[in-house]
C-alpha cells in the first residue's frame, strides 16, 4: 500500500512542478493574469493533495 501511495506522491509533486513552470512561463511572457490567477490556484490544490498522499503514506509506512 505505502508503494502505490510513494508512486502516487511523486506524480502529483511532478505535476506541482508542472503547474509552477507553467505558471512562471505565462508570467515571463507577459501573459493573462487570469491564467496566472488559476495555475496559482491548481498549484495550491495540488500542493494539498501532495501533503495529504506524504502524510498517508508515512501514515501506512509506520504501521
Amino acid at each position: 500500500m505505502s508503494n502505490t501511495l510513494f508512486y502516487l506522491a511523486v506524480v502529483v509533486m511532478l505535476a506541482v512542478a508542472a503547474v509552477l513552470f507553467a505558471g512562471i512561463r505565462n508570467f515571463f511572457k507577459g501573459g493573462s493574469g487570469n491564467f496566472s490567477n488559476s495555475m496559482m490556484r491548481l498549484r495550491i490544490l495540488l500542493q494539498l493533495v501532495a501533503v495529504v498522499v506524504l502524510i498517508a503514506a508515512l501514515w501506512f509506512s509506520g504501521r
